[in-house]
């Protein structure tokens, strides 16, 4: 059975993208600690990170990097937090976000509601941010 994140990848549920290659895609969590949390997830659907064939961890890895340059630039923080939980979906996705202190580094903070408006916005900066970037 696929994944929730198969599915938003095969476009069977609605994901906001930032970022998609043959091997890995990011698009923005509905549950974001900061706005502009983003994940990076395989396309392979791997549950454990350490099972991922090095190649493609490696490739996971640099766009999780860009990511970060992109949300760090996009919503002026110092820097970027990165997450590799994999605890709520079978899925490998590192989760990638503004980090201003180490509070926004927890998952019990998420907000569970943000606003279509405030996706559509982070969605739109991350984006162009990534557009200087690259």
């Amino acid at each position: 059975m696929a994944t929730v994140f198969t599915k938003i990848i095969n476009g069977e549920l609605p994901g906001r993208f930032v970022y998609e290659d043959d091997e890995v895609v990011a698009f923005l969590t509905i549950e974001p600690m900061t706005q502009g949390h983003t994940l990076v997830v395989p396309r392979a659907e791997v549950d454990n990170w350490q099972d991922l064939d090095p190649a493609l961890f490696g490739k996971v890895m640099s766009v999780s990097q860009l990511i970060g340059k992109a949300v760090t630039k996009a919503f002026d923080a110092e820097r970027a937090g990165v997450i590799i939980a994999g605890l709520e979906v079978p899925h490998l996705h590192v989760h990638v976000f503004p980090a201003r202190n180490l509070s926004d580094f927890g998952f019990a903070n998420v907000d569970r509601n943000p606003s279509p408006e405030s996706l559509d916005d982070a969605q739109a900066r991350i984006k162009a941010a990534l557009a200087q970037l690259t």
